[in-house]
């Protein structure tokens, strides 16, 4: 993905809705160039279009966090695929970051078998012959497009995987990664009760912010992949507590 695209996710992300005429100003480019832009973002499931204007969903609409800092995102996926193999069986939860990870397991790796409880997750990578996808079953939150509930639990137990990879609403050095959704964090119980190790992935600025809902992932929290802006202490308590802290560069 190009500078420019980086430019209008950006711009997507802190505005919600710009009409084409003014994202080509700001950017100094045709409209013509804008919409061929746009068209390509909208194939990939991160922005929409509607009359002569692109918009992102909801705060909880995926496609809309998939938009704010997709650089950062990216990267982090990236250097989460070092633990995924050709072959393998991995589960990977809702999560923006996670989506990302999930498309570059299909473009880079071969013959995996991604189990999650995201449609979106399971949409995105629909095309891709390199991947399988197994749905969990549950209750649909339509807008995060994900399965929660008593369901999922059971679904997760025909499961035994090395890594779950999960996204995180954000973290304090008492509770740990939070999540603002007791459901959705309950989903994240039930699944990291079937990995060996639970892998973290989330852009800095989640260091900062804090969900209501603890994730309470104890031991299985093997490794936090992270850029640069994670604030040392939250770093040295990760680090205190066994967990392998992996921090992308620009």
């Amino acid at each position: 993905m190009g500078k420019r695209d980086n430019q209008i996710l950006q711009i997507l992300a802190d505005q919600g809705r710009t009409d084409v005429a003014d994202l080509a100003r700001d950017l100094d480019v045709s409209t013509v160039t804008v919409r061929k832009d746009l068209d390509a973002l909208c194939e990939r499931g991160i922005v929409q279009r509607e009359h002569g204007s692109a918009f992102l969903g909801s705060a909880d609409d995926i496609n809309g966090r998939l938009a704010r800092h997709y650089d950062q995102k990216r990267r982090i996926a990236e250097a989460a695929l070092d633990l995924v193999h050709d072959g393998e069986t991995t589960m990977i939860e809702s999560g923006s970051c996670c989506a990302l990870l999930a498309a570059a397991i299909a473009d880079h790796r071969d013959d995996v078998t991604i189990v999650t409880n995201s449609a979106f997750i399971a949409a995105y990578v629909r095309g891709r012959l390199t991947v399988s996808v197994i749905m969990l079953g549950g209750a649909y939150q339509r807008d995060a497009q994900v399965m929660v509930g008593p369901l999922l639990a059971l679904c997760t137990r025909e499961f035994s995987v090395d890594h779950l990879f999960i996204g995180t609403d954000g973290f304090t050095p008492a509770g740990g990664f939070t999540n603002a959704d007791p459901f959705r964090a309950q989903a994240v119980r039930d699944m990291s009760s079937q990995a060996a190790g639970v892998v973290v992935l989330t852009e800095s600025e989640k260091f900062s912010q804090r969900g209501v809902v603890p994730l309470h992932l104890g031991d299985r929290l093997s490794c936090v992949i992270t850029d640069s802006g994670i604030p040392a202490d939250a770093a040295d308590t990760l680090r205190h507590d066994g967990v392998d802290v992996r921090v992308v560069r620009p």
